[in-house]
């Protein structure tokens, strides 16, 4: 058993602004579930401390502020094994803060510590270099985005999680807590990490190549329509045509537009066009990147020719569906006097 006083790994926790709540506090409750025996809570044999890009309170994107006492900057690097970052949604914001990051997370690197990216932060990461050369899971949402901006990092968009190195990263959302499992098995063997999973009302850890059926439109179809929408979303910035689709799926391009119209009322391309627009839209809700970005995205070469589509689709420009987002305050934000 190990003692008390030496734990079998030590983590340092840094959420940043805006960051998602649920990756956190899933793969902090499984360090603590996993932290020492029956349910007390104790430290013992992993460790974490939670720090701040600065001290203070942290407010995390469904509105709620966590307290941190320490800055990242303030604490020696050798005391711990894993720097986990936990991003925030919009991907853009991540790499904003690069130039203020990328020397302490480089020296920080540079002292052996392995770099755990979960959700967007590995925008950061990969912003500041760090992800040179290292393999990489992206959430499913941002594969496409994270492509353009990061050409040259390698992909695995299937993965939950994985390892490359010192590099760690995890496609966020309740992967966090199979992350976790999987760094507590490598450190404290399989039974602590698997410890407390049921109080947690988590059936089993799911390996990091697990597939999402939930991806699949239908949950629990694996059929050729589940097949053809998942491999939609991989080709998304693709030249991919819908004859390369069916050919993909095993089944006959009619077969493939008949699926769809008694699934979703409309042909392969109609589906694939309306993937496409609701990618756009949401990016430009959720990032400042340009129309032509945009349009390199989701493979269409004339960005005005986007706009177009754009605007036929939802009924306003993209440039006004933007405005209109940044003029309506977010609920933290409401005018004094409302709810």
């Amino acid at each position: 058993m190990t003692s008390p006083d030496v734990a079998d790994v030590r983590f340092l926790l840094l959420p940043l602004p805006d960051f998602a709540l649920l990756p956190f506090a899933g793969f902090l409750d499984k360090l603590r579930f996993s932290a020492d025996d029956e349910d007390y809570s104790r430290q013992r044999y992993c460790r974490w401390t939670i720090a701040g890009l600065t001290a203070g309170s942290i407010r995390a994107s469904c509105g709620a502020l966590l307290q941190v006492e320490q800055a990242l900057a303030e604490l020696d690097p050798g005391d711990y094994d894993y720097l986990v970052l936990f991003g925030s949604r919009q991907a853009s914001a991540m790499s904003a803060l690069a130039p203020d990051c990328r020397a302490l997370l480089r020296s920080i690197a540079a002292r052996g510590v392995k770099l755990v990216s979960i959700d967007n932060a590995c925008f950061l990461l990969a912003a500041c270099s760090l992800l040179d050369g290292y393999r990489v899971a992206v959430h499913w949402r941002h594969v496409a985005e994270f492509q353009a901006s990061f050409p040259r990092v390698r992909l695995v968009p299937e993965a939950l999680y994985l390892q490359d190195g010192a590099r760690l990263s995890c496609a966020g959302g309740t992967a966090a807590i199979d992350l976790a499992v999987a760094l507590l098995g490598r450190h404290s063997g399989r039974e602590r990490a698997l410890k407390g999973l049921a109080d947690m009302l988590v059936d089993d850890s799911r390996s990091s190549q697990h597939a999402l059926r939930s991806l699949d439109g239908a949950a629990s179809d694996r059929g050729p329509l589940g097949r053809a929408i998942a491999q939609m979303r991989d080709w998304l910035a693709g030249p991919h045509h819908t004859e390369r689709l069916a050919q993909a799926v095993g089944i006959s391009r009619r077969q493939l537009d008949r699926l769809f119209h008694a699934s979703h009322g409309m042909s392969v391309s109609d589906y694939w066009q309306e993937m496409r627009l609701q990618h756009v839209r949401w990016r430009l809700l959720n990032s400042l990147h340009s129309l032509a970005t945009l349009a390199d995205e989701v493979g269409i070469a004339d960005s005005s020719y986007l706009g177009k589509l754009f605007r036929r689709r939802f009924g306003l420009t993209p440039g006004a569906c933007r405005r209109q987002a940044a003029a309506t305050p977010p609920p933290d934000e409401a005018p004094p006097g409302t709810i």
